[in-house]
């Protein structure tokens, strides 16, 4: 994983602990937006290898760098001496995929005809099904290869569609990920629907006034269960997916497609609400998406599980943030700790979750994590590890 937070996985379980925060104030491309932004330093992103010079851009970068780390690169090796090249499918997310890319080519039109640089390859940059691309021959892999883009929930439904590929035998094991980048169409979009916190943003707080938009890249290698997998071993006990379609951008205020996803991905897992010990929220900050998530939580956990939103640590990763925070579940099981929520101060005393504003000390053996996307595109995973 990559984030505004850090590159690997060490820096983001030591940031998390303790509540270290990512968000800067946006100076992304020389804008000067009141926001704040989890950008990704420029620095960390250098230009793709001559080989791959056509993909070159933003998001093919953020995606190159999170897999070059945490010996990602060998463990796909591995599984492809084990199941063959053709047997190991991709399923990845965006939400912009190179947009950047294109709003940049834009500013170097042609000034006689407008037409764009010769230089510009929409497929390889663009294209949503880029990133599919760059990271599908990244990895020499030969399996199915989908790319998903249903907003916020994009990278979180791959690890569904990846199961059912595994389960239906059309492949034996499945990198799942995606990557977003920031973009000036993204910041000037939620800029005018008014959505932009002007400070880093606050999931859960009595002050909370909007999401704080953050770019980056994650991945996980999924293989077919064993009977008798080692003691400790992650696992990906659920996924439930719903769409309420209640309004383009706004959530169901009830949160009812969010409370169909975390009921079928317990159904999915075989588990029940006490088998929960700790729920990563979508928590985006704004007023309404965290009182709808709240109710739908409370009216189907109350406060049996701790939750917190990570949200304000590495902002709202949109298209990545499935894969982003399904990483922070896996590295909440495995350092055995809660993440606490960052810059979250006075919680909002009309919500009702067990909201955690401090990083708690406590191994939790099953967790849960929430995505929900524009258009009502929702999504909840479980995961857990081997008794």
């Amino acid at each position: 994983m990559t984030s505004s937070l850090g590159i690997g996985l060490r820096t983001h379980a030591e940031a998390l602990r303790g509540r270290r925060s990512g968000l800067t104030p946006c100076a992304f491309e020389g804008e000067r937006l009141d926001t704040c932004v989890g950008q990704v330093p420029d620095a960390q992103l250098t230009p793709l290898p001559e080989e791959m010079a056509s993909a070159d851009c933003r998001n093919n970068r953020l995606a190159h760098l999170a897999l070059a780390q945490d010996g990602f690169l060998d463990a796909v090796a591995r599984a492809r001496g084990r199941y063959g090249a053709h047997r190991i499918g991709l399923f990845l997310g965006t939400s912009t995929s190179g947009l950047l890319h294109t709003e940049l080519a834009y500013r170097h039109r042609e000034p006689r005809t407008g037409a764009l640089p010769e230089t510009f390859d929409y497929a390889a940059t663009q294209n949503s099904f880029s990133v599919g691309r760059f990271v599908r021959a990244q990895l020499e892999l030969e399996g199915p290869a989908v790319v998903i883009s249903t907003a916020c929930s994009s990278s979180a439904k791959v690890f569904g569609s990846a199961a059912r590929m595994i389960s239906a035998g059309l492949c034996d094991a499945a990198v799942v990920g995606g990557a977003d980048s920031l973009c000036m169409t993204t910041l000037y979009g939620f800029a005018s629907l008014e959505l932009l916190s002007s400070a880093p943003c606050r999931p859960f707080d009595s002050e909370r006034n909007g999401i704080s938009i953050g770019e980056g890249a994650g991945f996980a290698l999924l293989e077919r269960g064993e009977a008798q997998e080692p003691t400790g071993t992650l696992q990906l006990l659920g996924v439930g997916e719903s769409s309420d379609a209640h309004h383009m951008s706004a959530p169901h205020p009830e949160g009812a497609g969010a409370r169909v996803a975390m009921e079928r991905a317990l159904s999915s897992a075989e588990l029940v609400t006490q088998d929960i010990d700790y729920i990563n929220l979508h928590g985006t900050a704004t007023r309404s998406n965290d009182a709808a998530e709240d109710r739908a939580v409370y009216d189907l956990f109350g406060t049996g599980a701790a939750c917190s939103s990570t949200k304000g640590a590495t902002g709202h990763l949109l298209g990545a943030s499935g894969i982003a925070e399904a990483v922070i579940c896996a590295l909440a099981m495995r350092e055995q700790f809660m993440p606490g929520s960052a810059n979250t101060r006075r919680l909002d005393p009309s919500l009702r979750v067990r909201y955690l504003l401090a990083s708690a000390a406590r191994a939790p053996r099953r967790v849960m994590s929430n995505s929900f996307g524009f258009g009502g595109s929702n999504c909840s995973l479980v995961f857990g590890r081997a008794p």
